[in-house]
């Protein structure tokens, strides 16, 4: 493993540390960590595998859940998406907090709420407060991963130790 790559993983594993912390519902590291690592990882196969590390090992503390099979699916799909991206803009991780809100949410009401329209729209409406914790959770951690990171990796090629 090279610096670079050693620095990518201390990311993972602060991302890690701030998902167990207390936070706001949705408030998490995680879809910034899918968009950050497979824009930033040469290897696209640990790229993609940064967000259901971090998942992995925080929910060996927190517990697995019904939907967690939702919740990893839709992290994959950020990862892949985030490969043909290439950068983490707005727009990008508006589209990631999106697609999270649509598949876990779908996943929520299939196991939980009645399978009509109006289950369906309840489902969603109650979900609301959420996707406005993640909108705003993903656009703080994505810029604070890119900007944190491209500082830090100058840092790293002067020859600064990064403490």
């Amino acid at each position: 493993m090279n610096k670079r790559e050693i620095l990518i993983l201390t990311f993972v594993l602060l991302a890690v540390l701030v998902r167990l912390i207390p936070h706001p519902p949705n408030f998490t590291p995680i879809i910034a960590l899918a968009l950050f690592g497979s824009t930033t990882f040469k290897n696209k196969l640990i790229g993609l595998s940064l967000p259901l590390l971090a998942m992995i090992i925080s929910d060996l503390y927190l517990g697995f859940y019904s939907i967690s099979l939702w919740v990893y699916g839709s992290f994959f799909l950020i990862s892949i998406l985030g490969t043909y991206w290439k950068k983490i803009k707005v727009t990008n991780v508006f589209i990631s907090s999106l697609i999270f809100f649509i598949i876990t949410n779908f996943g929520v009401w299939l196991m939980g709420y009645p399978k009509t329209i109006e289950g369906f729209l309840l489902c969603y409406t109650m979900a609301i407060p959420f996707f406005i914790n993640s909108i705003l959770g993903d656009l703080f951690f994505s810029y604070l991963l890119k900007y944190s990171f491209r500082y830090s990796e100058k840092k790293l090629m002067l020859g600064s130790s990064i403490g």
